[in-house]
């Protein structure tokens, strides 16, 4: 079972920065995949961003160029780090990790990954 719990999101004006976090219990996921996705209330969940057991990266294109994703495995941390923001952004942020294999751990599958955290509210004034 893993848990995650994040953290980080606020109200921002457009072309500032925030960071979030997520911070993953259990160990399963190590070997799997992590990703953030959104959601603006009334429509789909949307794949922001992915990354792999290694460190391969992949991002949604309305944010390419602005967000990074990161992880610390010492400290069961991950990152997004959200640059530029724009008025667009403002959603729920979701962090999420899969254990099971066979995923590519790409930034259109997160929404399916097995666990998912509370969410934290990011807006973004224009």
């Amino acid at each position: 079972q893993v848990q995650l719990v994040e953290s980080g999101g606020g109200s921002v004006q457009a072309g500032g920065s925030l960071r979030l976090s997520c911070v993953a219990s259990g160990d399963s996921y190590k070997s799997g995949c992590m990703g953030w996705f959104r959601q603006v209330s009334g429509k789909e969940e949307e794949g922001v961003a992915g990354i792999d057991s290694v460190g391969t990266a992949s991002y949604a294109d309305s944010v390419k160029g602005r967000f990074t994703i990161s992880k610390d495995d010492a400290k069961n941390i991950l990152y997004l780090q959200m640059d530029n923001l724009y008025a667009e952004d403002t959603a729920m942020y979701y962090c999420a990790a899969d254990d099971r294999g066979g995923l590519a751990c790409t930034y259109y599958q997160t929404e399916v990954f097995r666990y998912r955290g509370q969410g934290t509210r990011v807006t973004v004034s224009s």
